[in-house]
């Protein structure tokens, strides 16, 4: 994972120490001497996540914070206050500011990299959806960037706590903002979990009989509860806990004794981002899905391939990362067509489409290109990756026959890949297509049922 990252410190001493142990990590790192910079290049360049000192003359970082996430064009941007100030009042106060995370100096190595990294996990799935929003062009970003910053009262919470004093505590503190159901047994939470509305579930670690951080493995695996918050309690200094949790996905720690106002400002932080990240899903879905969704396969259609593709693409080289493109043909046809007929045709498009989106990734743009063309727009992939995703679609679409709806026949069907990659030699999205293009030709010409990439 890589990422582009703003540290902001007053003190070159801290700015000097922060951004080593990010560049050996692999992160492009840019830095700030103060909060007015800060902002500045906030507004001009691309940053991933800030990591923001709160001590500073002249504007401290809460009220960086306060801007940064009162500004449509920077409210997505995850911010990290580091400081030496460890009251709890300090960090309430900044993560109602809009502060992702708190961090207190010194900083643990482990702990700062875990949490950075969980931070621009959930942040690649917001980009994702705002990018897919721009190309849309029917809705209105800005009041769902507003709608990240207001509080979200009266939510939805579930507490898997092994003890009955505690999770007394817990629902006692998190009244004033939520409903909270507790459990005690991690099984039973998994099931309520998956068949009820939760915004946030928070774990305590001092579950007997079943091992918390399995809990919340089971949780990120399981497709209802993907994108739910995690929220754990662990034991002070257990920070073998904290850095595997935080790797397994889960969007927040807080350690015992539970500060009753740190807890409410952390599940409110996260229930912000999941009303967030629904609503921008909603509303992609409700005012695109018609205009760019081909409505037999239900992928995307060529209109949305032609505006999204070049988003990017223009992404691809601003961050000099790599993008490919794989476009697949079924292999005869026309023969399918002539033989069985265009309802024949029309269920093997429908079942490829179907074999298409079980092997893409979620982050890939999958598309019906046009007649029995589909292509795949693959974001972050290496020609080696690329290549390998064709080999396992050609795999997935030759070893099961289509089964067609009106006669119950089963056709063995095939079909033919071309890859192509960004190189500096690309200079346009239509330059790289048609590459994919000759490549997917050579492989019909040679054969079919085969993955041909471009030289």
């Amino acid at each position: 994972m890589t990422a582009r990252i703003l540290v902001v410190d007053d003190i070159p001493a801290n700015v000097k120490l922060l951004e080593a142990r990010l560049i050996a990590e692999y992160f492009d790192v840019m830095t700030a001497g103060d909060g007015y910079q800060a902002l500045a290049i906030c507004e001009k360049n691309q940053v991933d996540l800030i990591l923001l000192d709160i001590m500073m003359p002249g504007m401290d970082g809460f009220e960086v914070c306060e801007r940064l996430k009162s500004n449509p064009k920077t409210a997505h941007i995850p911010v990290v206050m580091v400081t030496a100030l460890d009251q709890p009042a300090d960090r309430v106060r900044g993560l109602r500011a809009g502060a992702d995370d708190f961090l207190t100096k010194p900083v643990n190595d482990l702990q700062l990299i875990a949490r950075v990294k969980s931070l621009l996990r959930l942040k690649t799935l917001s980009d994702e959806l705002r990018v897919r929003a721009r190309t849309a062009q029917t809705m209105g970003i800005d009041e769902l960037l507003r709608a990240e910053t207001r509080g979200e009262e009266g939510g939805q919470i579930l507490l898997v706590d092994g003890r009955a004093n505690s999770q007394e505590r817990i629902v006692k503190a998190l009244k004033p903002v939520a409903h909270v159901f507790a459990l005690s047994d991690a099984q039973a939470a998994i099931f309520e979990a998956s068949e009820n509305p939760f915004d946030l579930v928070i774990v305590n670690s001092n579950i007997d009989d079943y091992d918390p951080l399995r809990l919340c493995s089971q949780l990120r695996s399981l497709e209802r509860t993907r994108f739910l918050p995690l929220l754990i309690i662990t034991e002070q200094g257990d920070d073998e806990m904290v850095v595997r949790a935080l790797e397994l996905g889960v969007n927040d720690y807080i350690v015992r004794p539970v500060d009753p106002n740190e807890l409410v400002a952390r599940s409110l932080t996260q229930m912000r981002r999941k009303h967030y990240n629904d609503r921008l899903r909603a509303s992609v879905q409700q005012t695109i899905e018609l205009a760019i969704t081909d409505p037999l396969t239900g992928l995307n259609n060529r209109r949305y391939l032609d505006n999204h593709i070049s988003t990017l693409f223009n992404r691809s080289m601003a961050r000099g990362r790599p993008l490919s493109v794989l476009m697949a043909d079924i292999d005869r046809f026309k023969q399918i067509n002539d033989t069985y007929g265009h309802d024949a045709g029309d269920d093997v498009l429908r079942e490829f489409a179907n074999r298409i989106r079980s092997t893409v990734r979620g982050a890939d743009l999958a598309c019906r290109y046009g007649g029995e063309e589909f292509v795949v727009v693959m974001p972050d992939t290496s020609p080696e990756v690329a290549s390998a995703v064709a080999e396992r679609l050609r795999g997935v679409i030759e070893s099961a026959p289509f089964t067609l709806k009106s006669s119950g026949t089963e056709l063995s069907v095939t079909a033919s890949f071309g890859i192509s990659t960004r190189t500096s030699a690309i200079l346009t999205p239509g330059h790289l297509m048609k590459q994919a293009d000759l490549a997917l030709y050579e492989a019909k010409n040679s054969g079919r049922n085969r993955v041909v990439a471009a030289a």
